[in-house]
C-alpha cells in the first residue's frame, strides 16, 4: 500500500454509496438465518454465506478504491443486481428444496468472475488481496451445481482457498506481477498468431497492451469504506433492536432494560471499532496491516456483529425470559469473535502484553464463560455484562498510564495547533 501521505484525500463516491444499499438488504437476510432452528449447522452455512457476499463486495470496492474517478460503473451496478440476487436466494439456498440452491451459487459465481474480467481490463493487480481478481476459490461452488449432497462442504472448501490463496500470494507480490505479464505475453502471442494468418490479405496493426502494475489502495478511502460497511451491519443491529421491540406489547420494566442494555452494547462496539481503532477494526496498536490480514479480520469482526445482532433482536423479541442456550450462544460467540479479533489485531499492533493479559483475553475469557454458565441470567442481564465488557476494553485509554499521557499529549497538540491558527 502506498503512503497515506502521499495520497490525495477521497470520500466515497454516490456510486460507492449506491452500491452498499444492496448490503443493508443481503445482511439483513443472513441475520434471519441465526433465528430460527438454531444449530452449529446453520451457524456454518451463516458464515459462509455472508463471506460470500462479503468477497464480492470487498472485490469491487478495492477495484473502485483503486480506479477511483477512471472507475467502470456498468460492472459495479451488475454486481450490485447479483448481489440482490444471492440476498434474495439465501432461504432457498439454505431451506430450499431440490435446485433452488443453484440460484444463489450462480449468482455469487458470476459476481466474482465478473470482479476478476473487471480487474483484469484494467491491467491492475491486487497484490495486496488476489482473491479480488481470481476465481479459483468459486471452482468448488461451480461443482457445488453437480454435487447438492455435498455442497456445504464444497462452499466451505471454496472458502478456504480463497482466504489461504490470498495470503499465500501475497507474501511475494512480484511474483504475481510476473505471473500476469507472463499470462499477458500469451495473449499478445495468440494476437500474433491470428494476424500473421491475414498478413497477406491485408496489413494489420500488432496491438500494444498496457503494462501490468500492482494496484496501490488509497489507505484512508478504504479504510473508510470498510468502517462503512461496519456502520451498515451496526443499522442491522439497530434495526433488529427497533423491530423486535416494537413487536412487545407492553413496554415493561424487562423491555426497558433490554432495549437500554442492547443499544449501549452497540454503542461501545461502535466506539471500540470506530472511534478507538484503526482501519475500521478494534486495534490497540500502533501498526497497520497489510490487507492480506486487514480484511480477513473484517470479515470475522464483522460476521461478529451481524451475530450479536440477531441475539439482541432475540432479547429484545422476549424480554426478562431466560435465553435458550443456541441463542445465548449466537450473542456471547458473536461478542467471543469480536473480542478475539481484537486481541489478535492488538497483539499484532504493538499493544504493551498487559493490555493482552489485562484487558483481551480477559475480555475473551469472560465472555464464553458467560455462554456457558449464563442460562440462570434473564436476556437483558446477559447483555447488561457484555456491555460491562465492552466498557473495560474502553477504559484501556483511561487506566493505562502510557495511553492516559499519549492522548494528554494529543490534546496539548491540537490546542497549540488551534492556537497557532
Amino acid at each position: 500500500m502506498s503512503n497515506p501521505a502521499a495520497v490525495e484525500e477521497r470520500h466515497a463516491t454516490w456510486l460507492e454509496l449506491f452500491f452498499d444499499l444492496v448490503i443493508v438488504a443481503a445482511v439483513a437476510q443472513l441475520a434471519h438465518l441465526l433465528h430460527e432452528d438454531l444449530s452449529l449447522k446453520q451457524v456454518g452455512v451463516f458464515a459462509i454465506l455472508y463471506y460470500a457476499m462479503w468477497s464480492v463486495w470487498t472485490s469491487f470496492s478495492l477495484y473502485a478504491n483503486v480506479r477511483a474517478d477512471r472507475v467502470s460503473q456498468r460492472p459495479i451496478l451488475v454486481a450490485m443486481f447479483g448481489i440482490a440476487v444471492m440476498a434474495a436466494a439465501i432461504p432457498h439456498a439454505v431451506h430450499g428444496p431440490g435446485d433452488d440452491y443453484r440460484v444463489f451459487v450462480l449468482a455469487y459465481v458470476g459476481c466474482r468472475i465478473l470482479a476478476a474480467f473487471t480487474w483484469k481490463r484494467s491491467n491492475l493487480v491486487p497484490t495486496d488481496w488476489p482473491a479480488a481478481r481470481q476465481g479459483n476459490g468459486v471452482i468448488p461452488w461451480i461443482v457445488s451445481l453437480w454435487l447438492a449432497d455435498s455442497r456445504y462442504y464444497l462452499w466451505l472448501a471454496g472458502v478456504v482457498l480463497d482466504i489461504v490463496t490470498s495470503f499465500v500470494l501475497s507474501l511475494d507480490p512480484d511474483k504475481q506481477i510476473a505471473a500476469e505479464q507472463r499470462e499477458q505475453q500469451k495473449q499478445r502471442e495468440v494476437w500474433l498468431r491470428r494476424m500473421a494468418r491475414n498478413v497477406r490479405r491485408r496489413p494489420v496493426r500488432v496491438p500494444e497492451l498496457p503494462d501490468i502494475q500492482a494496484a496501490r489502495p488509497n489507505a484512508p478511502h478504504l479504510g473508510e469504506r470498510l468502517g462503512l460497511f461496519v456502520i451498515i451491519v451496526l443499522g442491522e443491529a439497530v434495526a433488529q433492536l427497533v423491530s423486535a421491540a416494537a413487536g412487545v406489547p407492553e413496554w415493561d420494566r424487562a423491555l426497558w432494560l433490554s432495549v437500554i442494555a442492547g443499544f449501549g452494547l452497540l454503542v461501545a462496539i461502535w466506539y471500540l471499532t470506530l472511534q478507538y481503532g484503526s482501519s475500521s477494526l478494534p486495534n490497540y496498536g500502533a501498526r497497520t496491516f497489510a490487507l492480506r490480514l486487514t480484511l480477513p479480520a473484517h470479515y470475522v469482526m464483522t460476521g461478529a456483529i451481524v451475530a450479536m445482532s440477531a441475539g439482541l433482536g432475540l432479547i429484545a423479541a422476549h424480554p426478562g425470559e431466560h435465553l435458550p442456550a443456541a441463542d445465548r450462544w449466537v450473542l456471547c460467540g458473536g461478542a467471543a469473535f469480536y473480542f478475539l479479533v481484537a486481541t489478535i489485531t492488538g497483539a499484532r499492533g504493538g499493544v504493551p502484553v498487559r493490555w493482552v493479559f489485562g484487558w483481551g483475553v480477559p475480555a475473551v475469557a469472560f465472555t464464553l464463560l458467560l455462554g456457558a454458565f449464563g442460562s440462570p441470567l434473564p436476556g437483558w442481564a446477559v447483555a447488561a455484562i457484555l456491555v460491562v465488557i465492552a466498557l473495560w476494553h474502553i477504559s484501556y485509554r483511561v487506566i493505562d498510564p502510557e495511553q492516559r499521557e499519549r492522548r494528554i499529549t494529543q490534546v496539548r497538540a491540537g490546542v497549540k495547533n488551534v492556537d497557532e491558527g
